[in-house]
């Protein structure tokens, strides 16, 4: 058995339109997964389904009518990828209702109800499956301009762990993925600041903004037979941010 293959596994991806989740959508086909793409838009989801020979259904992770609807919809999976997510930035005390409930809903709320349905039916198949999260930078640090989004995603990591403490008798693992920077067009413009990716220079042991494809290769990893014996993972995929700075005073001369 091939410990990075996919094949025969049926893997639903959430915010599977653009950025990450179209990555790893891509990377769970390319590994052998039939591929189920979730999001939104679900025109422009059809044509990317194409390219995956995979399915397009619609989610709106607002509406509790939508993720029951998908999870019906996508019937027997193997592999749920919680990509779908959104972010404010704005002081804390500056938050409106409006936008503290969008992002709780969206992030930590939806996915929570999104994974309820769908674990609830891996374990009624008996046949296992993979959960694969995503958390981010603020699952594990602090930023300024980011709490709701950071409580949502800290919330992701905790959620991971007690789901992979349940879940383990019906040997369904449950793991999270913690993306550090990564470019995409959510966030193309404020990368152009070049206070800000000074700022990022100086803080990771490797300096380059990452792409989605870099989170990709985890999430199928995660997904596929040699990570059986992982669980209950928030895994940093960020460049070193979480765990390493640049300093940049030099030794003394010998």
């Amino acid at each position: 058995m091939n410990p990075f293959s996919l094949t025969g596994k049926t893997a639903l991806i959430t915010g599977a339109s653009r950025g990450i989740g179209l990555a790893i959508a891509r990377g769970m086909h390319a590994a052998g997964a039939k591929v189920i793409l979730a999001a939104r838009s679900k025109d422009k989801l059809e044509a990317l389904a194409a390219e995956m020979n995979g399915r397009a259904i619609e989610l709106d992770m607002m509406s509790s009518d939508s993720i029951q609807r998908a999870a019906e919809e996508a019937g027997d999976v193997d592999i749920l990828a919680n990509v779908a997510g959104t972010n404010v930035r704005r002081k804390f005390e500056d938050y409106t209702p409006e936008q503290y409930h969008y992002i709780m809903q969206t992030n930590l709320h939806g996915l929570a109800e999104l994974t309820q349905l769908v674990g609830k039916h891996m374990i009624a198949r008996g046949k296992g499956g993979k959960i694969v999260n995503i958390g981010s930078f603020t699952t594990f640090t602090g930023l300024p301009y980011v709490s709701v989004y950071a409580m949502t995603k800290g919330a992701v990591g905790q959620l991971t762990k007690v789901l992979a403490a349940e879940w383990a008798a019906h040997n369904i693992q449950v793991n999270c993925i913690a993306p550090g920077f990564i470019l995409t067009d959510l966030n193309r413009a404020m990368w152009q600041a070049e206070d800000l990716n000074a700022w990022r220079k100086g803080m990771q042991a490797n300096d380059r903004l990452g792409a989605p494809e870099d989170i990709a290769p985890t999430a199928v990893f995660l997904s596929a037979p040699g990570s059986d014996y992982i669980t209950g993972q928030v895994i940093a995929v960020d460049g070193g941010a979480t765990t390493t700075a640049k300093w940049p005073v030099p030794p003394p001369a010998a």
